[in-house]
């Protein structure tokens, strides 16, 4: 049976008990994977209407807008949600690293036999 959720055209986010929905962020010019974060409604609607990914951060328990301090912010092109609307994709252009410790994505290590693995910049 469809639903208006997963076949409909209305925006309903399915926040989770704490009111958050994940955001994956995805650089738009080459698909690589750049960070996972968390957006609650109002940064939702604060990335949607400055077109910069807004976040909730859980551990500072506040709203920040990707590189309000470094000025790394990440330009929002798409915003896409899954089919039960509790994931957003957005797809930006980043106006410099992705990751706080300076990588240019905040995957830059593997797991390899049970084992941390830092990836070769030239490869991320």
């Amino acid at each position: 049976m469809q639903n208006d959720q997963d076949h409909g055209n209305k925006l309903n986010p399915a926040w989770d008990e704490k009111g958050l929905i994940t955001a994956v962020l995805t650089d738009a010019k080459t698909g690589l994977l750049l960070m996972v974060a968390h957006m609650n409604k109002e940064s939702f609607e604060l990335s949607i209407a400055t077109k910069e990914a807004t976040f909730w951060s859980r551990s500072r328990k506040k709203i920040w807008r990707k590189g309000e301090e470094s000025g790394h912010v990440m330009k929002i092109q798409e915003i896409r949600i899954d089919c039960d609307q509790d994931t957003l994709w957005l797809k930006v252009i980043p106006m410099g690293p992705a990751c706080h410790t300076g990588a240019k994505s905040c995957f830059y290590r593997s797991v390899e036999d049970g084992h941390l693995v830092t990836i070769p910049k030239d490869k991320i």
